[in-house]
């Protein structure tokens, strides 16, 4: 006889259709009680993680992110690494605000486009790179801050490249760097 804590309960999570994840067993789904949850509301949530991150424009600056990401699943092809989703959405404000704690004087408008800009670009195939572009040159008009470079890491692709007889073109540079 096995006795139970009333004030303990135990959930499982569902997220049906997810990449990776595999259905419950029907003998084990029985034993919980199904609940429905909303989806959730990102522009909320990317405003919140902005003002976390120190942004004075959060308000702003979570539409066009939305907006960016909402157009991007519309318009982009079908692939299975892409993901637009809460979890690709927070990894690119923690990397806005590790930018914006770097230089506080570049304008906040600059820093968001430059994150979402060099955390996306290694992941986009090439025959959607022009569409990711174009919308993010529609939503970030006349912005375009430079790279965020790490020249001695950088340093160590090229004579990586030397070492194993490769010419250090800068496209495949790029890409290590980017990887």
């Amino acid at each position: 006889e096995i006795t139970l804590d009333p004030t303990c309960g135990a959930f499982i999570t569902m997220n049906p259709g997810y990449l990776g994840r595999s259905e419950l067993p029907e003998g084990l789904k029985a034993l919980f009680r199904p609940m429905t949850v909303m989806v959730p509301d990102l522009i909320l949530i990317c405003e919140n993680m902005l003002m976390a991150e120190g942004f004075v424009t959060a308000k702003a600056l979570a539409s066009k992110f939305f907006c960016l990401y909402s157009l991007l699943k519309a318009l982009l092809s079908a692939q299975l690494h892409y993901d637009w989703g809460l979890r690709a959405i927070k990894s690119v404000l923690v990397v806005a605000g590790s930018f914006k704690r770097a230089e506080p004087d570049l304008s906040e408008d600059a820093l968001l486009m430059r994150a979402l800009r060099d955390f996306n670009i290694p992941k986009i195939v090439r025959e959607d790179e022009v569409v990711f572009h174009g919308l993010l040159h529609d939503l970030f008009p006349g912005i375009d801050p430079p790279r965020k470079q790490d020249e001695a890491f950088e340093s160590y692709v090229v004579k990586a490249c030397e070492r194993l007889g490769n010419h250090p073109d800068d496209t495949f540079c790029l890409k290590v760097v980017q990887l």
